[in-house]
């Protein structure tokens, strides 16, 4: 993934992997850009395992074109020869039109679950496992007029909200959502949604590291 670049979207999930020199940059002429980060920087401190290396340029050098990632990695198909050894996905980028795209068409070909409605983990197409190996990356939609039944987990999970207007009770407390809020749903917390519109939520949370260690927990209803 050195030396790739991509254009981010509304929605799209982007990977800024260990062992990766990364950059950022807004080439629009007075249009802000915000977005949000994801992190393991705890887990890492937890092992005393966090450092980091600055590129000695302002912006490193692009070696592939944009898109290479997914056009290795991202149609069911993989070069032969070597592949990549991280156990982080090598993919690059996640648009969210196809994201989208796959939420509609899961939504028209199964009846939604009562907690999650329908809602899908970003995966390494090498392994069918996490797309990192200490985050997990989801996204979620959820009907106009859902009333989901109250689940919690272990992992205590980050929300963006992509699409959407409605409420999360989270152990008691009551709070409306509408696009690009963010909110929290501590670990072991009661959530339960209920939807004013078609709603497509973003989450992470540090569910592979608990899974990995083996004290991974979900309650539902």
């Amino acid at each position: 993934m050195d030396g790739e670049r991509t254009t981010m979207h509304p929605g799209d999930f982007i990977i800024t992997p260990s062992w990766t020199w990364h950059d950022h940059g807004n080439p629009a002429d007075g249009e802000p850009v915000v977005w949000m980060d994801g992190l393991d920087i705890q887990i890492l401190q937890l092992f005393d395992a966090g450092f980091a290396e600055n590129f000695p340029e302002e912006v490193q050098p692009v070696s592939k074109p944009m898109g290479d990632s997914t056009v290795r990695y991202g149609n069911n198909m993989v070069p032969l020869g070597p592949l990549p050894s991280s156990r982080t996905s090598p993919i690059f980028s996640y648009p969210y039109e196809r994201s989208r795209e796959t939420l509609a068409q899961l939504s028209r070909n199964q009846d939604a679950d009562a907690c999650h409605g329908w809602k899908m983990q970003f995966i390494n197409p090498l392994t069918g496992g996490p797309a990192m190996p200490t985050i997990g990356s989801f996204i979620q939609l959820l009907p106009a007029g859902f009333a989901s039944a109250p689940c919690r987990s272990t992992d205590g999970s980050i929300y963006s909200v992509v699409e959407g207007e409605g409420t999360v009770t989270v152990a008691g407390q009551r709070f409306d959502y509408g696009p690009r809020d963010t909110f929290v749903v501590p670990s072991w917390n009661p959530a339960r949604f209920e939807t004013r519109s078609e709603t497509v939520l973003f989450s992470f949370s540090d569910r592979p590291a608990q899974q990995a260690l083996g004290f991974w927990r979900e309650h539902r209803g």
